[in-house]
């Protein structure tokens, strides 16, 4: 196999285009005298111009440098005039580093521009960047480059772009020769080389070569007759290409770049940190939208329904105000009464009953915090990255089995196509898989063993023969990468393993080679990719905190068939992300890390609400007449209420419905959906496309005390409400779902209790009294303005306020109907601080009015006018209504027409009056 590259890319020739198009008017140091090194023409710069430190004569040997010849204003008019042609707002000024560096001179300030180019992961950075360096030399002649990477993983895959782009950058740049390799500090004759050749030069560093005084290109060296050779790589003010640079922003960084005396840098990457003069911007979403890279599905394995053990993830520890705190998560009871993740700060002393709300949590308070652990109470101790109660096997074996089978059927549905699939672990700790017993080893060789079967072409495959892994165990001498021994000892497999993910590509993808599966921890969450990877699993013992584009990154490029050819179809091209969270939240954190990048959304700012605010104000000469005074009268007192209730009833309506209702056991469930970006909109989100899960057996110690979890539940959910421990301890005797009870209590106790509290509400609210107390609402506390939207208000000369705020339609209906109703003499929309209490919670009622009861000929038909209180909700439709707001309004007419004396009913329209 061969890689092919596609020249006209539209995405790529600009982002090409944008670089080159920086350096308008620099002249071209290709057309001068060429002299012959070896057997190749090659031509040579000029030697009028001096570098920025003058120290290049005085090297033993003579550098070629490149030579920027524009000054700031001609480069800031440049940039601003790729900006535009970008449709990017114009920058203001050229973003410098200046940073103080040792030179032959002694210390010297430098100062160099930089610029910088966004591309989606998977597009082709690395092929855009050395086809920029290319054409930077094709115009004007630079001819000095050097690449910085962050890591050795990211080095291998450039010094493999270089590799496998060869023949294509020679018929491109018209057999523009050029060479490229690894900085090695025991081969410093390649540094003399890079100093002294006419040719195009690219030199490929880590960034930890050389930000250390102790780093040999920082010492004086024999083999440079005494030269030091970072004094070589000045005097030709190199042109840095940085890719990932956001793993180069520290003080000791940003010092290392300096001391490279570079004319100007170049920064590639998905995700700067600093962006600086950006140049060109492909985002995730256009990538996304125009199919340059793979679509997106997310299979979420997640334990559900099973909150009966203690569960604890120590997430972080930092020092806070001089003391170390803690990041924990824990399963937290919501206001709701369901048991939800959450994540809680913690110090020494606190207690995790108080934090969560949940009795199970009690011998769990903080002790002592260290730098990785929290030590409690109990002598239970939590390390950093650590998990309790997370049922790690059985989410593992979830996420391992899906990926295993999603591989198998994908790679049945391209064969045809030519193209063989790879599958892409992360593991959580090298232990699981290196140890022969390890927890990912084994549950992987069972996955295949059991699933293998069913697809003919891997019945025959030994599941040793499919699987490589990759845990960066090595050491660099002399350009060579060699392997320590691994607790395996397997160090020659390891090297092999390596030589084929990190160098090998074209084997790996063919189908001749039966590794198709890739085990790695860390050292391939950056810089490396392949076009290939159809399944990402992300096993690990916490949530993953790796950036999810690092990770979907590593196999969001479009595949590749036996020929080396892309292949476009968007059926073909999508990966799938096994990941040990439900879909929701991980779409959501990626999403949340494209905001965090690119803003909301990446579009305009929207225009500012052009709404105005306006103000209600109190009509006091309304308030003052007779009968706003006596409505007032009439509805101002309080109450309070009594119930009596029949525990006998009680237990029965509860036991009917708790009987008849299945209560799941734990599960493991495995949720797909496919991810989108909407037309016009930069944001992604998913649409759930399948669901599969597998029952789980949890052991346990003891069982949980079910009436205290029950009692506990009562009264830490919204209402609290208290019952005797009697009474609950009667339900579950008497309840036939005892069996399902023992085996997920806590969920027994859930349905139980949302049971009871619904049973008890109805009872209370058909048995409720009301009578009045000494205490009432003053008229004084009636607000003098209220503000609100101005066109949320509509003028009134009948209401107490000179306008009424609505908020809703119906709201709004029913003030047009009363502005339109001669009957009506005054009204009053209820403030939020007059409420009628109730057994679920306070009731605060719509509407107070005064009317005359007149008949059809609008004569009046009593002597008394007519005092109502409305709540305005569409009554023919209860489903519309909420439980809670029916038996508040039930409440509500206890509360006014038994106590008060005072006309309650539920309005739909002011047509319905009196």
């Amino acid at each position: 196999m061969q890689f092919k590259f596609d020249a006209n890319q539209e995405f790529q020739v600009k982002a090409v285009d944008a670089v080159a198009d920086m350096f308008e008017g620099q002249p071209n140091g290709r057309l001068l005298p060429s002299i012959a090194i070896g057997t190749r023409q090659l031509e040579l710069a000029g030697a009028s111009a001096k570098p920025q430190i003058d120290f290049a004569e005085s090297l033993a040997f003579a550098a070629v440098d490149n030579r920027l010849a524009l000054d700031d204003a001609a480069l800031l008019e440049n940039l601003r005039s790729v900006q535009a042609a970008n449709n990017f707002p114009p920058d203001e000024a050229l973003q410098f580093i200046e940073e103080k560096a040792e030179t032959q001179a002694g210390e010297q300030t430098i100062r160099f521009p930089n610029f910088s180019v966004e591309m989606e992961t998977g597009t082709g950075k690395t092929y855009v960047y050395l086809r920029t360096a290319l054409e930077l030399f094709r115009r004007y002649g630079f001819r000095k480059f050097i690449v910085v990477v962050p890591s050795v993983a990211v080095r291998e895959g450039v010094l493999k772009t270089f590799q496998v782009t060869e023949r294509h950058f020679r018929e491109l740049f018209s057999n523009t020769p050029y060479r490229y390799y690894i900085y090695d500090s025991e081969n410093l004759s390649q540094v003399r080389q890079f100093a002294t050749s006419a040719a195009v030069e690219f030199m490929v560093m880590t960034i930890d070569s050389f930000n250390k005084a102790t780093n040999v290109i920082r010492q004086q060296r024999d083999q440079l007759q005494g030269e030091t050779p970072i004094h070589l790589v000045q005097a030709t003010r190199p042109i840095l290409i940085l890719d990932e640079p956001q793993n180069m922003e520290s003080e000791l960084r940003v010092k290392a770049l300096a001391a490279l005396n570079p004319s100007f840098a170049l920064r590639y990457s998905a995700t700067h940190k600093n962006p600086y003069n950006v140049v060109y911007r492909l985002t995730p979403f256009e990538a996304y939208r125009q199919g340059l890279v793979k679509r997106i599905e997310v299979a979420g394995a997640e334990k559900e329904g099973d909150a009966n053990q203690v569960f604890m993830r120590l997430l972080d520890i930092k020092a806070v105000k001089t003391k170390l705190t803690a990041w924990l998560a824990v399963h937290q009871l919501m206001a709701k009464g369901e048991v939800k993740e959450k994540v809680v700060t913690v110090g020494p002393g606190d207690s995790l009953e108080d934090l969560t709300r949940r009795p199970e949590y009690a011998p769990f308070v903080v002790e002592e915090i260290t730098d990785q652990s929290v030590i409690f109470g109990n002598g239970v101790e939590l390390r950093l990255g650590e998990a309790k109660g997370a049922d790690k096997e059985a989410v593992f074996e979830a996420q391992i089995r899906y990926t295993v089978e999603a591989h198998f059927r994908k790679q049945a549905a391209v064969k045809a196509q030519g193209i063989k699939v790879l599958t892409l672990f992360f593991i959580d700790r090298v232990d699981n898989y290196a140890k022969k017993d390890g927890i990912i080893r084994t549950q992987f060789e069972k996955a295949f063993a059991d699933l293998k079967a069913k697809f003919p072409d891997w019945q025959d495959v030994a599941v040793k023969d499919v699987q490589a892994a990759y845990f960066a165990t090595r050491k660099t001498k002399a350009g060579e990468t060699i392997f320590e021994d691994s607790k395996t000892g397997e160090s020659e497999k390891d090297r092999e393993a390596y030589d084929l993910i990190m160098r090998d590509k074209e084997r790996l993808l063919s189908f001749g080679e039966p590794v198709a599966f890739i085990l790695s921890h860390s050292a391939l969450r950056e810089g490396w990719d392949n076009p290939n990877v159809f399944q990402i699993c992300t096993l690990n013992q916490t949530v993953s905190e790796t950036k999810k584009r690092q990770e979907i990154g590593r196999g969001i490029r479009l595949a590749v068939n036996q020929s080396g050819d892309r292949v476009r179809d968007e059926k073909v091209n999508v990966l799938t992300v096994v990941a040990n969270e439900n879909y929701e939240a991980y779409v959501s954190r990626y999403q949340d890390e494209l905001t965090d990048a690119y803003g909301e959304g990446n579009l305009p700012p929207k225009p500012a609400n052009a709404r105005k605010r306006g103000v209600a104000r109190l009509q006091k000469a309304v308030t003052l007449k007779p009968e706003f005074k006596e409505l007032w009268e009439r509805i101002k007192h309080k109450t309070r209420y009594s119930v009596e209730i029949d525990s006998e009833v009680l237990i029965s309506e509860v036991l009917a419905k708790l009987d008849a209702v299945t209560i799941a056991p734990p599960k493991v469930t495995v949720k797909k959906a496919k991810v989108v970006a909407a037309e016009g909109e930069d944001k992604f989100s998913a649409v759930l496309t399948g669901k599969s899960e597998k029952t789980l057996t949890v052991k346990r110690d003891e069982l949980p005390n079910l009436v205290e979890v029950m009692a506990s539940l009562m009264e830490n959910t919204t209402p609290p409400v208290r019952l005797t421990r009697r009474t609950l301890l009667e339900i579950f005797k008497r309840t036939k779902n005892q069996k399902a009870a023992l085996a997920n209590p806590h969920e027994f106790a859930t349905v139980a209790v949302r049971f009871i509290k619904y049973i008890l509400a109805e009872l209370l609210v058909k048995g409720i009294r009301y009578e009045k107390i000494n205490q009432w609402f003053e008229m004084t506390q009636l607000d003098e303005e209220i503000l609100s939207w101005q066109d949320y208000l509509i003028p009134s000369p009948t209401s107490i306020y000179d306008h009424v705020a609505w908020q809703s339609a119906i709201e709004r209906e029913f003030v047009e109907g009363l502005e339109h109703d001669k009957r009506v003499k005054v009204y009053l929309k209820l403030p939020a601080w007059f409420t009628v209490p109730t057994p679920v919670g306070e009731y605060n009622p719509d509407w107070a009015i005064v009317m005359e009861d007149l008949d059809a000929h609008g004569k009046r038909q009593g002597k008394d006018l007519l005092y109502l209180v409305r709540e305005t909700k569409d009554a023919s439709r209860p489903e519309s209504m909420r439980p809670n707001e029916i038996r508040k309004t039930i409440c509500g007419k206890a509360h006014f027409e038994k106590a008060l004396g005072v006309s309650y009913r539920v309005v739909k329209s002011a047509a319905e009056l009196p």
